[in-house]
C-alpha cells in the first residue's frame, strides 16, 4: 500500500537548522510532484515547496525562500527539505505530499524555540 513516512523532526533553537526526510513507497514515485505543506495550531495548512517528478523545478512560498532548500532522489525513492535559520514562526506540523496521487504522509513535529 501507498506509505509517506516523514522523519527528522524535533526541536531546535532559533536560527539552527533541521533536514526533513520523506521515505515513499507503494506507488511510482518518480512519476509524481512532491510537496512539503505544514500546518501551525489554529492556522490553515499551508504549501511550503514544491518539486518536480524530474527534480528540475522548485518552488517555495515566500516566507522561507533562501532559507529552505527542497530536492528528492528518484532511485531511493526520497525527498528532503533542508531547513535553515529556522524562525518560531516556522514552528508546524509538516507533511510530505505526493501529487496527483494526493497522497500524504502523518505528519512530523517541527517546534523553533529559545
Amino acid at each position: 500500500q501507498v506509505q509517506l513516512a516523514e522523519s527528522g523532526g524535533g526541536l531546535v533553537q532559533p536560527g539552527g537548522s533541521l533536514r526533513l526526510s520523506c521515505a515513499a513507497s507503494g506507488f511510482t514515485f518518480s512519476r509524481n510532484r512532491m510537496r512539503w505543506y505544514r500546518q501551525a495550531p489554529g492556522k490553515e495548512r499551508e504549501l511550503v515547496a514544491d518539486i518536480t517528478a524530474n527534480g528540475n523545478l522548485t518552488d517555495y512560498l515566500d516566507s522561507v525562500k533562501g532559507r529552505f532548500t527542497i530536492n528528492r532522489d528518484n532511485t531511493k525513492n526520497m525527498m528532503y527539505l533542508q531547513m535553515n535559520n529556522l524562525k518560531p514562526e516556522d514552528t508546524a506540523v509538516y507533511y510530505c505530499m505526493a501529487w496527483p496521487g494526493n497522497y500524504w504522509g502523518q505528519g512530523i513535529q517541527v517546534t523553533v524555540s529559545a
